[in-house]
C-alpha cells in the first residue's frame, strides 16, 4: 500500500508540470538553414555524367535517360543516408538538398521515387 501511495503523488506531481514535449504535427518544426533533407533534381541542368551515383555512399541513385540529353533521378529514400554527397559530387549543381523531411511511407515500395521537374509532384513507383 506505500508503494501505492508514492506512486500516486508521483503522478499528482506531474498534472502540474509543464510538458516537455513539442506538439509536432500541429506546430510545425523550424528546422536550421542547412538542414539536409529530401533531394530535389533539376534535369534541365543534368549532363548525364553520373558523378551522383558512383559517389553516393548508399547507391540510393539512379539516373536513367530518357531522350538524347534528358535524364530523370530515381532516388531510392529508403537508402539514402541524406549526406549530401551527390549535391556536392555534382558538377551542374543539377541536385539540391531540401528542407523536407516527412517521408514516412507504409509500404517501402513507395520510398522509391522518380524525380522530375521541381514544383511538380514526384512519382512513387508502382511496381
Amino acid at each position: 500500500m506505500r508503494k501505492l501511495g508514492k506512486m500516486a503523488s508521483e503522478v499528482i506531481s506531474h498534472l502540474f508540470i509543464k510538458n516537455a514535449t513539442r506538439n509536432y504535427p500541429f506546430v510545425k518544426v523550424i528546422k536550421p538553414a542547412r538542414y539536409r533533407g529530401e533531394v530535389e533534381f533539376y534535369p534541365e541542368k543534368c549532363i548525364g555524367c553520373k558523378m551522383c551515383m558512383r559517389d553516393c555512399p548508399a547507391n540510393a541513385i539512379d539516373i536513367e535517360t530518357v531522350g538524347e540529353k534528358k535524364y530523370d533521378c530515381i532516388m531510392h529514400l529508403d537508402k539514402c543516408i541524406f549526406c549530401g554527397q551527390c549535391v556536392d559530387s555534382c558538377p551542374k549543381a543539377a541536385l539540391a538538398m531540401t528542407r523536407e523531411f516527412e517521408l514516412a511511407q507504409l509500404d517501402r515500395k513507395n520510398l522509391e521515387v522518380k524525380i522530375n521537374v521541381p514544383g511538380e509532384p514526384a512519382e512513387h513507383s508502382e511496381e
